[in-house]
């Protein structure tokens, strides 16, 4: 679990919450109507502007916001110096025994295009196919969410004015006032809520996650194409650390 998300929510939330019950009722604060309007308008209109299909895999994608399993670039450095070294002294062939011992699916796919004796050239290709569309399938996820995020509050603006409307043809009532405010109010407020505690950052995250992931990947798709080049583990090393910031590249160096 990432705790950077976890936590996000939970103050955002939390202060939020806290403020309200603070000079009032949590209770004026929930209007079914209200949230009927935010979360199905914004979920409809989501599903005009894209296939269902999409809709779908986006919630797949969402796992990546609150999961804590990016693949950390300092670790790949060794792993690939270590197969360098190997492959300098017992060949490329010999990776097929370490193989299964590999839990990264898609390094392991590397190795054995190695191990099969494919060129640099196509490696490099069918690798940077698959990260290609990797960060196509991030990119959607995070832009639907954005889109949500940006869907929440138009519809909360026209929740506004169904309230409002029908607080106008009550006016002769003033008791009759009350609910129809209520949904005014309250579908901006949850539209707001919705767009930047949850829809905005959940989309910022997925992009960095997708940034992190495709960093790591494309050190593979190097280390692979530079040990199958027979590049010493030196050059190896430099090669991967090309990638890191000079503040990760001084942590590499010192064993952090």
């Amino acid at each position: 679990m990432d705790l950077a998300t976890l936590l996000g929510i939970v103050v955002a939330v939390g202060l939020v919450f806290f403020s309200i019950v603070m000079d009032g009722s949590a209770a004026w604060f929930i209007n079914y109507p209200s949230l009927m309007i935010v979360l199905g308008g914004t979920m409809g209109a989501t599903l005009i502007n894209y296939p269902i299909s999409d809709v779908v895999s986006m919630f797949r994608v969402t796992k990546n916001a609150f999961r804590q399993s990016t693949p950390n670039p300092l670790g790949i450095i060794p792993v690939m110096v270590d197969f360098a070294k190997r492959a300098r002294k017992e060949g490329v062939l010999a990776f097929e025994k370490y193989i299964r011992e590999i839990d990264d699916p898609f390094l392991s796919k590397a190795m054995q295009m190695a191990v099969d004796g494919l060129g640099n050239d196509a490696i490099e290709e069918v690798l940077n196919t698959e990260i290609l569309w990797l960060e196509e399938r991030h990119r959607l996820g995070a832009e639907i969410y954005a889109t949500m995020g940006t869907f929440a509050p138009a519809v909360g603006m026209l929740g506004t004015i169904i309230g409002l409307v029908q607080m106008l043809m009550q006016m002769k009532d003033p008791s009759a006032i009350g609910a129809p405010m209520a949904v005014a109010l309250l579908t901006t407020f949850y539209g707001t809520l919705l767009a930047n505690f949850l829809f905005l950052p959940i989309s910022g995250k997925l992009k960095v996650r997708s940034r992190q992931e495709i960093l790591a990947k494309q050190m593979v798709v190097q280390g692979i194409l530079a040990i199958q080049a027979g590049d010493n583990h030196r050059i190896v090393s430099e090669k991967l650390k090309a990638f890191l910031s000079p503040t990760a590249r001084l942590a590499e160096e010192k064993g952090v």
